[in-house]
C-alpha cells in the first residue's frame, strides 16, 4: 500500500474547509475571518476521497532537549519568526529533521552542511502535514524546504494506478524556475524512483502529454498550460494531496489568480498547501487566507521589503533620452568579463538595445517572454557559461533565475514596482557574494522615490541628493546632473557623464 513506514496522522488531517465549489479550496467570504478562526467550520463532504497520511514529523531527542529560551535564541539568530499554533521547534542539523535514509543520501550527496535558515524551520512544519506560509527570499533554499517534505510525502501514498494524475503540485511563475525546480526534484527524488514532469508553455506539448500519460507522482507547472492540459483531459487532479505555491506574489503579479483558483477548485480539500512568497503585501494575504487553513507562518529576516546588504546600490537620475549613453559609459567603467545583468520593463527595448550594443560590440543577448523555448535556453547556457557577459531581461528573468556569480545589475528601466526592485538587484550578492545595482531613475518614475530611498536607507547605502530632493517632491534635476563614479565604489554628485 506505502513506499513509507507508516505514521500517526494528524488528527486534523481531514480538515473543515469553507467551498464554493466542491472540491474547491477558496472561499469568497475567507477575508472577513482570521486563519485561525475557532468558529466551527461548515462541513466539507470528503465521501469517496480516499484517506492519506501526512503527518511524518517525529521530534529528535536532541531537539526535545531545547527549552523555550533555546528555541527563541536559535530563532533570533538566524531571523526566523513564526505564527500559527503548536508551532514545532527548529532543527539545528539534517539527522534532526529524521529525513529517511533514502532522502538523507541525496542530501549528503550534494553536500550540504547544515539546513538554511527556511529549511530549520520549513521541514518540521512541512513534515506535520499542516499548511504552511513561508516569507523568505530568493535564494534562501526554499525549493528544497517544500521539496524534500513532498518526497517523503510521495512514498507514503499508494502507488499510482493507469490514469491517475500527480500526487505532488508545484505552481510557478516561469517556465525558467519551473525547470530549476525539476532539476531539484529530479536530483533529490531519484533514489526513491519518483517521476516528475515540467508543464509550462512556449513549447511543444507532445512530450509533456507522454509524461502525464504514463504517470509521474510530481508536476511543476505554470497555470496556463496546466489548465490547457486540464481541459484537454490529459491529466487530473484527483490524488493531488500535497500542493505548493511557489513564487505567489509574483503570480499575481502577473495576473495568474484567476488560474490558481481554477486550479485549487479541482484539487481535494483537505490537501495540504505550502505557499511561498518573497513578500508579503495585502493582495498575496488575501489570497492566503482563501486558499489555506489554520497555517504555520515562518517569515525569514523581515517582512518588510528590503534588499540584500551585501549589494551595493547607485541611483543615477537622468533623461530618457541620456539612458543609453550612460549605459555605455557605465560598461566601460565595469566590464571586466563579470556577468552583466540589464533589466529593460519592454520586449521591445530589450532587443532595441541588445541590437545597438551589438551593433556596438558589446557582447550581448536578450531574453524575453517572446523567445522560445530553446532560444531563451541558448542564451541563458551562454550567459552562465560566461561566453555572453552581458544579458538584457524582461522581469521573465527578474525571480528565480538561478545564476551565479552576476557581478551587476543595471535597471536601464526602473520597474512598476518596489517588490521587482528588490527582486531585480537580488540577482547579484547571491550565497554571499558582494554584488552591485545601478539604477536609472527618471522624473517619470518619482512617485517611487520615497519608498525607494527606505530602502537605500535601511540598507546602508548613500542616498544620491538629487533622489533625496525628489523625495521631497522637489522637481527633477536640470539634465545632466549627477553620475556613477567609475567601479561602483559609491555615488559622486560631482561627476557627468554629459
Amino acid at each position: 500500500m506505502s513506499r513509507y513506514d507508516s505514521r500517526s496522522a494528524d488528527p486534523g488531517s481531514y480538515r473543515d474547509r469553507k467551498s464554493d465549489s466542491g472540491l474547491g479550496g477558496y472561499s469568497s467570504s475567507s477575508s472577513k475571518r482570521d486563519y485561525e478562526s475557532t468558529e466551527p467550520q461548515k462541513k466539507v463532504d470528503l465521501d469517496g476521497l480516499t484517506p492519506f497520511e501526512k503527518n511524518f514529523y517525529v521530534e529528535s531527542p536532541n531537539i526535545s532537549k531545547m527549552s523555550e529560551g533555546e528555541v527563541e535564541e536559535y530563532r533570533a539568530k538566524r531571523e526566523i519568526t513564526v505564527e500559527g499554533r503548536d508551532v514545532p521547534k527548529p532543527i539545528k542539523t539534517f539527522d534532526d529533521a529524521r529525513f529517511p535514509d533514502y532522502v538523507m543520501q541525496e542530501v549528503m550527496k550534494a553536500g550540504f552542511t547544515e539546513p538554511t535558515a527556511i529549511q530549520a524551520q520549513g521541514w518540521p512544519m512541512a513534515l506535520k502535514g499542516r499548511d504552511l506560509i513561508g516569507i523568505a527570499e530568493t535564494g534562501s533554499g526554499k525549493t528544497l524546504a517544500y521539496l524534500l517534505p513532498a518526497i517523503v510525502h510521495v512514498n507514503a501514498q499508494p502507488i499510482l494506478s493507469p490514469g491517475d494524475g500527480p500526487i505532488v503540485l508545484v505552481l510557478a511563475p516561469t517556465r525558467e524556475l519551473a525547470v530549476q525546480i525539476q532539476q531539484e526534484a529530479t536530483k533529490f527524488g531519484a533514489s526513491s524512483k519518483i517521476k516528475n514532469t515540467c508543464i509550462y508553455g512556449g513549447v511543444p506539448k507532445g512530450p509533456q502529454v507522454r509524461d502525464l500519460q504514463k504517470g509521474v507522482e510530481i508536476v511543476i507547472a505554470t497555470p496556463g498550460r496546466l489548465i490547457d492540459m486540464l481541459e484537454s483531459h490529459h491529466t487530473n487532479l484527483r490524488r493531488v494531496t500535497y500542493l505548493v505555491l511557489d513564487e505567489a506574489d509574483r503570480m499575481l503579479d502577473m495576473g495568474f489568480e484567476p488560474q490558481m483558483k481554477k486550479i485549487v477548485s479541482q484539487i481535494r480539500p483537505d490537501r495540504q498547501t505550502l505557499y511561498w512568497s518573497a513578500t508579503w503585501p495585502k493582495e498575496v494575504e488575501q489570497l492566503a487566507r482563501q486558499l489555506l487553513y489554520n497555517p504555520y507562518k515562518v517569515v525569514i529576516g523581515s517582512s518588510d521589503l528590503k534588499a540584500n546588504h551585501s549589494i551595493h546600490q547607485h541611483v543615477d537620475i537622468v533623461t530618457e533620452n541620456q539612458k543609453y549613453n550612460k549605459l555605455v559609459k557605465l560598461l566601460d567603467d565595469i566590464m571586466d568579463g563579470s556577468r552583466i545583468l540589464i533589466f529593460m520593463d519592454t520586449k521591445k527595448g530589450c532587443d532595441q538595445i541588445t541590437r545597438q550594443l551589438r551593433m556596438d560590440g558589446w557582447p550581448a543577448l536578450s531574453i524575453h517572454g517572446d523567445k522560445s523555448q530553446a532560444e531563451r535556453d541558448w542564451v541563458l547556457s551562454e550567459f552562465k557559461a560566461g561566453k555572453s557577459p552581458i544579458m538584457t531581461a524582461t522581469d521573465v528573468a527578474a525571480r528565480g533565475l538561478d545564476v551565479k556569480d552576476v557581478k551587476y545589475v543595471i535597471n536601464y528601466d526602473f520597474p512598476g514596482s518596489l517588490e521587482d526592485y528588490v527582486h531585480r538587484i537580488g540577482r547579484t550578492g547571491r550565497a554571499g557574494a558582494k554584488g552591485t545595482a545601478y539604477t536609472f531613475f527618471t522624473a517619470a518614475n518619482a512617485r517611487f522615490a520615497k519608498e525607494l530611498i527606505a530602502i537605500l536607507q535601511e540598507a546602508g547605502q548613500k542616498v544620491n541628493p538629487d533622489l533625496a530632493a525628489m523625495g521631497r517632491g522637489a522637481p527633477p534635476p536640470p539634465s545632466g546632473h549627477g553620475g556613477f563614479r567609475d567601479r561602483g565604489r559609491g555615488y559622486s554628485g560631482g561627476r557627468s557623464w554629459n
